[in-house]
């Protein structure tokens, strides 16, 4: 799959400019959201993720989160 477009726009509730990507935004200002499918290309499916765990393959050891103590 080809890289996402940044693209920008005027938040439709407040008129904030924000940026986006390929047509898909949200606004941090009133929290407004456009709909997936107004986007300028498909998004990928579940098996087209390059980070989908493979049948076989353990899932990559995450560093530990704030409440947790290392190791």
């Amino acid at each position: 799959m080809p890289a996402p477009e940044l693209t920008e726009s005027e938040c439709r509730r407040c008129g904030t400019l924000i940026a986006g990507l390929d047509g898909r935004y949200a606004c941090g200002v009133c929290g407004w959201v456009n709909d997936h499918s107004e986007g300028h290309r498909r998004l990928p499916r579940a098996d087209e993720d390059p980070d989908l765990p493979r049948p076989g393959r353990r899932p990559p050891k995450l560093p530990p989160g704030p409440d947790e103590a290392p190791a």
